[in-house]
């Protein structure tokens, strides 16, 4: 089973949406078989590169004060309950996060997708560090293996620019308006952070229907599915 992950650095429903689905992965029967990759949907392409901002000073500019700080905080707390702690989203900086898509394309084309995104995400929330220049880049692949120079390069001929717009199309022909956006086996479209009860629903069916259930009846084999039992052609 494959499940898609598209999700913005910065995004704080991105991250806690992650480890929602993290734990829905290891409650399934069948998690062993699945494989989860995450791609870019940016959304913070608007903000001026090599400069950050604050997140109350952000939240300022587009929203006012008030609500969404308490919605920031609401987060917060929902990451500190499931387990996240520390989970900074209000105390936090914003900036654009182009490059450092790029270099999560960069580190998936390595083969460390996941390591690279859970290495982001950390480093973000959990540590507050800022993931918005080419060094802080250097650093976090230099954490996760990936070759410094190597990164340099990738990122200063911005290689992967090209495949962070093309994830950003497929996801929304795949009907994303936002991140996170989950789609599973290529079939079911999870838009937002659902809880992890909800996606392990999800993988159980889309599992189900993938994998319809052998019977045998009189010495013939069925093959039963969602839509019920047929019985298979004798040789």
């Amino acid at each position: 089973m494959k499940i898609e992950v598209w999700a913005e650095v910065t995004c704080p429903w991105c991250g806690l949406g992650s480890h929602r689905l993290d734990q829905a992965v290891e409650r399934f029967e069948h998690g062993y078989e699945v494989q989860v990759v995450h791609h870019s949907f940016p959304l913070s392409s608007s903000f001026p590169v090599g400069e950050t901002f604050s997140v109350r000073e952000a939240l300022l500019r587009r929203h006012g004060m008030g609500g969404s700080q308490a919605e920031a905080r609401r987060i917060e707390a929902l990451a500190e309950a499931e387990g996240l702690r520390p989970y900074r989203v209000l105390d936090n900086l914003v900036g654009n996060t182009d490059l450092a898509h790029e270099f999560l394309a960069h580190a998936s084309a390595a083969g460390k997708n996941r390591e690279a995104w859970d290495a982001i995400f950390r480093a973000y929330f959990g540590q507050a560090r800022p993931v918005f220049g080419m060094d802080d880049l250097l650093d976090l692949g230099q954490e996760i293996g990936l070759d410094r120079e190597g990164t340099r390069r990738a990122l200063t001929e911005h290689r992967y620019q090209w495949q962070v717009g093309d994830d950003a199309v497929r996801a929304q022909r795949l009907g994303a308006t936002g991140a996170p956006f989950i789609v599973v086996d290529g079939r079911y479209g999870i838009p937002g952070a659902q809880d992890s009860d909800g996606l392990l629903e999800v993988l159980r069916t889309a599992w189900d229907e993938s994998h319809p259930l052998p019977l045998t009846t009189g010495g013939v084999a069925a093959v039963c599915g969602p839509e019920g039992c047929a019985v298979s052609a004798r040789n």
